[in-house]
């Protein structure tokens, strides 16, 4: 009885989970619903007054969207404008004569991983979304066998290579040479998605899914009525090579001035996005003839179609702020520090059961750091190797409270037990290829 009551925390947020899947698979609620009331619940049973209740409902609910609402409705915005006026289909069309249909999975492998190392996680999927959904029609193939290889390449690139926020801390951290990080980073990297992106996807069964209606094409360009892909490719590009290029320009620029302030403010993702958008609904939108309100059509359309992804990716974040607000990832901490497994392991260990319960990649990885990090000179293990290795289980599977599981779902319009076998899986495979390669790596480093 007495090992009931210390797991308590655990078990209420496990019931929570149970309860979240009823309400949404069963009963049917939607999933907002669903999870503001399980997030209610789950605060309540574990401790928290009324009022830290409300004020961490607020907190992750408005924190979350204060982030991604800008990002996530800029992005969609973006690829409705390269939907309607044949930018998507240029860019599909191009990939396919240059790659065929056989190899074109290893082009959304490539551009995944550009945007994964390059720009927020959520702006990444936002953009290549109705990228990926054209060239799967293109090529008469299921969307969703791209979809899984574009998100294992950007959602593995965004984990280990800095200056992504995740490994970057991690690097300060554990004391990593962060160059080092990106030589033996591409080695963990390049068989985890190629078993995650290109080899589960061939064996998955029932991928086979209609187009959600926020990406139909709204009709068959010809040759001439689409923009050329050079402009296709780079105006979506455009929120990285800013970002990109604010944070290179951070190394050489004096911090506080005011040269440094307005980089960073154009560096921002939500401007970038912003910036991307103005670029094109002069290039997708007037210099192609359509007029003002025709754009603003797919502008609104685009808004419309997100509106209640927006409220469910709130929602979520609404459900992890309870989780971490009650303190199981601490408890979870504190269960893992008395072990004598393997540094590589327990990191890798703690950091995935971290971001299973919280569903937050980066804290998971900072926590786990902070208790395994004292061992790396007891056990004398390389420290980048522990960086690979924590980067690769803030990587794993991950559930309801995960904002990014949400917007997978309703943005490929799957049921939560198609989500699972989907965004669940590819992300598990890419979290324990990873750890084996590291493992491998240890064995010689």
């Amino acid at each position: 009885m007495e090992w009931i009551i210390n797991y308590l925390p655990i078990i209420w947020v496990a019931l929570g989970v149970a309860l979240l899947l009823y309400l949404n698979i069963v009963v049917k609620l939607n999933s907002v619903l669903a999870l503001l009331i399980v997030a209610i619940l789950v605060g309540i049973l574990n401790g928290l007054t009324l009022d830290a209740v409300v004020l961490s409902i607020k907190t992750g609910f408005g924190g979350t969207l204060g982030s991604l609402a800008i990002i996530i409705g800029m992005g969609a915005v973006l690829g409705k404008l390269m939907v309607d006026s044949g930018a998507a289909q240029r860019v599909a069309s191009t990939l396919l004569n240059k790659f065929g249909v056989k190899n074109v999975e290893w082009a959304i492998l490539i551009v995944g991983a550009i945007f994964g190392i390059s720009v927020f996680y959520e702006v990444a999927f936002i953009i290549l979304a109705p990228l990926v959904i054209s060239i799967a029609v293109e090529a008469k193939i299921p969307y969703l066998r791209l979809g899984i290889t574009m998100v294992a390449s950007a959602t593995m690139a965004h984990s280990i290579f800095p200056p992504q926020p995740g490994p970057t801390a991690l690097v300060q951290a554990y004391g990593a040479d962060m160059g080092m990080v990106y030589i033996l980073g591409l080695v963990v990297v390049i068989p985890s998605v190629i078993a995650a992106g290109i080899i589960l996807p061939r064996m998955l069964r029932n991928l086979d899914r209609p187009v959600p209606p926020l990406l139909k094409k709204s009709k068959e360009f010809t040759e001439d009525e689409m923009p050329g892909f050079a402009i296709s490719i780079i105006v979506p590009l455009l929120p990285a090579i800013i970002i990109t290029t604010a944070t290179v320009m951070d190394l050489f620029i004096e911090k506080g001035t005011t040269f440094y302030q307005i980089i960073n403010f154009l560096g921002s993702a939500e401007i970038s996005m912003l910036l991307a958008v103005l670029v094109a609904i002069y290039v997708f939108g007037t210099r192609r003839g359509r007029t003002m309100p025709e754009i603003m059509t797919s502008f609104s359309g685009a808004i419309e179609g997100i509106a209640m992804i927006v409220f469910i990716v709130g929602a979520g974040g609404a459900f992890k702020q309870i989780i971490l607000d009650t303190g199981i990832g601490d408890f979870i901490a504190g269960m893992m520090e008395n072990t004598s497994v393997s540094p590589l392991i327990m990191a890798w260990v703690i950091t995935a059961m971290l971001r299973i319960a919280t569903g937050t990649g980066v804290v998971s990885a900072i926590t786990a750091a902070g208790i395994v990090g004292p061992l790396i000179h007891t056990f004398d293990v390389n420290p980048v190797l522990m960086v690979l290795a924590t980067a690769a289980g803030s990587n794993t599977i991950t559930h309801v409270n995960d904002a990014s599981f949400w917007l997978f779902k309703e943005y490929f319009n799957l049921s939560i037990k198609d989500t699972f076998k989907t965004w669940g899986l590819l992300l598990f495979t890419n979290s324990i290829v990873g750890l084996g390669v590291v493992l491998l790596l240890s064995l010689f480093i």
